[in-house]
């Protein structure tokens, strides 16, 4: 990990020294990011998940750069997990559970969607292998049973449409008085 996360300043921080760093699509990590947050919020979601959608890649950041051999199709970084890790410390489960969910949604929905499947981007859909594809039925009703089942799929339509190149969003800073809210409930 490059960084520990103990505050909101090591986020915003992290973003600033990180943010700019490709994300695998045609946008950068704090685009993606930026974009996935517009996307919740014009879905009415509540704040923890607006936040979860703002903050579900920052495990790609923690996990710092991939290696020149990196391959999509076979190495996964469990961003999913080291960035749940870091969030659940600072804000609990209400925007930690999704994001730890976030590539799940993913297996899930090509599970129970082939469209979906046809309709994932190149580098989805190799980061897919990796991450050990399609859930199978088992996999699938352990999914659906757990308590953040809903949220993480939302958050992973979020997360879906949060590629596209120069996207108008808000500034990062504009979220930081809910990540703060958030996180004094939290505490």
């Amino acid at each position: 990990m490059t960084a520990a996360i103990t505050g909101i300043d090591d986020l915003l921080a992290l973003f600033a020294e990180l943010g700019d760093e490709p994300y695998g699509e045609d946008v950068s990590q704090r685009a993606h990011a930026l974009q996935a947050a517009a996307h919740a919020e014009a879905a009415g979601a509540p704040d923890p998940l607006v936040a979860a959608a703002l903050l579900h890649d920052v495990g790609h950041l923690l996990a710092g750069p991939r290696p020149t051999a990196w391959r999509d199709d076979v190495d996964d970084d469990r961003h999913e997990a080291i960035g749940a890790r870091a969030l659940g410390r600072l804000f609990g489960p209400a925007v930690s559970a999704p994001v730890a969910l976030h590539v799940c949604a993913k297996r899930w929905r090509c599970a129970v969607d082939p469209a979906y499947l046809g309709a994932l981007s190149a580098t989805s859909r190799a980061s897919l292998a990796a991450q050990g594809g399609p859930l199978d039925e088992a996999g699938r009703q352990r999914f659906e049973a757990h308590p953040a089942f809903r949220e993480a799929v939302a958050l992973r339509a979020f997360d879906d449409a949060a590629k596209v190149p120069g996207a108008p969003t808000k500034d990062l800073s504009a979220y930081e008085p809910v990540l703060r809210a958030l996180a004094r409930r939290a505490a």
